[in-house]
């Protein structure tokens, strides 16, 4: 980070605590922490984990404008190599939280993606923002889209090859909920296979993989470098879906609840601010994209965070769904329709081999209830319903009423 920018961010930090009180926050939070017995959160320094991707930045934010401090903590967030990883950390206690994939959070409190251990989805982090990018040898054949992909598979015929980011994650979920709209089945018409996001864009270099679906800045950074293209954004796929969460364990939450309050507060405040203005996005792209957290370069963020998207085929467009980090609001809140749809994929295709009771489930790992209270203290809106409802790329309809139906009805299923 330079030392203008660091000195430009200072600056901002005092100036958001000096008007702090007239906002009202602090006072919320010492009546929250008040209403648990004590002052003050009850582990002054937490390591977050996070990987290299502009969705990790209400978290870094949190860390480098001192909101952290602020709520009583400090956050260190620390780089971390691929989401195994990561999953590994969090279940065996070295991270304290991470900025980790949705569905990893339900594969690891089903045992669905190695060890087993109760979680907690304390808040969505991000909607909005990860794409499909497909190579370029691909696209100078004619396949640019799911239909005219499907079209090359079936008339020229061999092993292909797309990448997710792990089993149960988002990406994953995306190509194949992708693919399979596109009349491609992903289990037995292509071969997937997990890449870690920062090593997405070499290996479709060497030419490891057909496409892949990741997060950014590595879809922007595949144009960038001339070796793919998007074919979709994932608001493509779903409008506004739920993507990375600020995740812990269950044990977490209950043996240090005020600071897993704190936490919360600052990645909110943080969220909020990186939402505030076209100038704080900017600021925001300038310190990720530095070595100690997404390594690229900046050109590489913040067009796309600004909705300022081109698919490396000549096209450009704005696209008002672009990555969000707190939209009022509408982005933070846990519904549990959202861990429900996660459910419902790993059942189609075949990592859970049986119906699980998907309310529950979301009920146990979703902290709705705590949600609640830290965004009411906050001055921060939550929706009336814990459920909502969506079209997907297929046209399919997703509301949570009936998610065995609902993962039964596809057609191209495990």
């Amino acid at each position: 980070m330079t030392d203008l920018l660091k000195t430009s961010l200072n600056r901002r930090t005092v100036l958001q605590a000096a008007t702090v009180g007239a906002v009202g926050v602090s006072p919320a939070l010492r009546a929250l922490v008040h209403a648990q017995g004590s002052d003050a959160p009850e582990k002054k320094e937490v390591k977050i984990g996070f990987i290299p991707l502009t969705d990790c930045a209400s978290v870094v934010m949190a860390s480098v404008l001192g909101f952290d401090k602020k709520y009583g903590v400090t956050i260190v967030p620390t780089k971390e190599a691929s989401w195994a990883g990561v999953r590994d950390k969090l279940v065996n206690g070295e991270l304290d939280f991470a900025h980790v994939l949705y569905g990893l959070v339900y594969g690891v409190h089903l045992g669905t993606a190695g060890p087993k251990k109760d979680m907690a989805v304390l808040m969505s982090i991000n909607n909005n923002g990860q794409a499909i990018t497909l190579s370029k040898a691909l696209a100078d054949k004619g396949a640019v889209d799911g239909p005219s992909l499907a079209a090359l598979m079936a008339k020229e015929k061999r092993e292909y090859t797309f990448a997710g980011t792990f089993p149960t994650g988002t990406h994953a979920m995306w190509m194949h909920y992708w693919l399979a709209a596109a009349g491609i089945n992903p289990l037995s018409g292509a071969k997937l296979i997990t890449v870690p996001p920062p090593q997405m864009v070499a290996n479709m270099r060497v030419g490891n993989m057909d496409g892949f679906c990741v997060g950014e800045p590595w879809n922007h950074r595949a144009i960038m470098d001339g070796i793919g293209v998007t074919a979709n954004t994932t608001q493509d796929i779903w409008k506004d879906h739920p993507e990375k969460v600020l995740g812990t364990t269950a044990e977490f939450v209950k043996k240090y609840p005020n600071t897993t309050r704190a936490v919360m507060m600052a990645v909110l405040e943080a969220s909020q601010w990186i939402d505030a203005s076209l100038s704080n996005k900017m600021k925001m792209a300038e310190t990720i994209a530095g070595k100690a957290y997404v390594n690229t370069s900046v050109d590489a963020i913040n067009q796309r965070i600004l909705g300022r998207y081109q698919n490396g085929m000549g096209k450009t467009w704005d696209d008002a769904n672009h990555m969000k980090f707190f939209n009022d609001g509408v982005v933070n809140f846990p519904y549990l329709s959202d861990g429900m749809w996660f459910l419902t994929q790993h059942k189609r295709w075949g990592l859970l081999k049986s119906h699980p009771d998907y309310l529950a489930v979301a009920k146990q790992v979703n902290q709705v209830e705590l949600y609640k209270s830290v965004a009411s203290a906050m001055k921060i809106s939550v929706p009336k319903d814990v459920m909502r409802t969506s079209k997907l790329i297929d046209g399919v309809v997703w509301d949570g009423k009936d998610p065995a139906k609902y993962a039964d009805g596809f057609k191209i299923k495990a």
